[in-house]
């Protein structure tokens, strides 16, 4: 969990682009829809939107992003649509894993994999093995990931380590060393794209001080160059941490 007085003091002294980004990618299929067409063409296009997304951000400064891919709730959509994004994830890390490697992008995902079809599981932790030792970009993308379904998951571990005497008196430390996103930095900002204004359910426990933007653009149409701007008005915000 980062250190928000940590994060402070890289904004006084200067550093005041977030290291760390998180994206809801919301609207792939309202964009679809608009233009007449199926659902699943508006998530293929939202793909093609990650690769751009992701090649501008160490550019932008950003070394962490955390991608919002698809929810525990999500399940309850077609039986059609599931599939065709459990297969547009496939196809992305099947075809993006050389050039992730070649551009030094280490990739990892949150959430629960036990639902998730096996083939897609192998694909998940062979780009992570592969990517394992890459440091110019953390990207973090979340499958069947829910807030409270990983604080839950997260409480029952750190559970077993008071029963195995490995923990006395439980910080939030040790609390989000059992979380799924252990060792990474806590989001400097959150950004939702498509017009809607809530979290759903997106790290709840990482986000507690994090800085919100809502954006009514739909995420195929979300482009670098909104990001950069959003970015700009990121640095123009006063972050006190609970201080005055």
């Amino acid at each position: 969990m980062a250190d928000p007085a940590a994060s402070l003091s890289r904004a006084q002294g200067g550093d005041i682009r977030p290291r760390h980004v998180a994206i809801i990618m919301d609207g792939n299929g309202r964009w679809a829809v608009n233009k007449g067409w199926p659902r699943l063409v508006g998530h293929r296009r939202g793909a093609e939107r990650v690769k751009q997304i992701v090649r501008a951000c160490p550019d932008l400064g950003v070394n962490w992003l955390t991608l919002y891919a698809f929810s525990t709730e999500n399940w309850k959509r077609t039986t059609e649509e599931v599939l065709g994004l459990m297969g547009i994830f496939a196809r992305y890390i099947e075809r993006e894993a050389d050039g992730l490697a070649a551009e030094g992008v280490r990739m990892r995902f949150i959430g629960g994999r036990e639902r998730l079809d096996e083939k897609l599981q192998r694909l998940m932790e062979g780009i992570e093995a592969r990517t394992s030792m890459n440091t110019r970009l953390n990207l973090t993308v979340a499958i069947n990931y829910g807030g409270r379904d990983e604080v839950v998951r997260a409480a029952a571990r750190l559970a077993e380590r008071i029963a195995r005497g490995e923990v006395q008196r439980p910080t939030e430390a040790d609390f989000a060393s059992c979380l799924d996103t252990a060792g990474h930095p806590d989001p400097d900002l959150v950004i939702r794209t498509s017009g809607e204004t809530r979290t759903s359910n997106f790290l709840p426990f990482q986000a507690a001080y994090s800085e919100y933007e809502f954006s009514h653009t739909l995420w195929p149409d979300f482009t670098p160059e909104h990001l950069g701007e959003i970015l700009d008005r990121y640095s123009l915000r006063d972050r006190r941490f609970g201080g005055a």
